[in-house]
């Protein structure tokens, strides 16, 4: 029964994996929308950057900038704590 059920499991991964496969944009080809065009012009009005970079990364996506920022904030901490629990643990200070 267990290996039925991982067996089903595996197939169904399998077709999230080949679906998600054939759905995948085709590398080097232009996207339908005009979407790049569209910051480009209005960048500078829209967020009052002159860096159409910068607008982009902190105001078009700045949630997503601040996700990445809290994942990273978030793995040095854990590392450092891990680090401190280390030397700790080796009769450090």
């Amino acid at each position: 029964m267990r290996r039925a059920i991982g067996l089903i499991l595996l197939l169904v991964l399998a077709a999230f994996l080949v679906s998600g496969m054939l759905l995948v944009h085709p590398f080097g080809a232009p996207y339908p929308t005009d979407m790049d065009d569209y910051i480009i012009e209005n960048a500078q009005n829209q967020t009052g950057s002159n860096s159409v970079v910068a607008s982009v990364v902190f105001d078009y996506r700045g949630l997503d900038t601040l996700g990445e920022a809290t994942i990273l904030f978030t793995a040095v901490t854990g590392v450092l704590l891990l680090l401190r629990a280390q030397k700790r643990k080796e009769g450090g200070s």
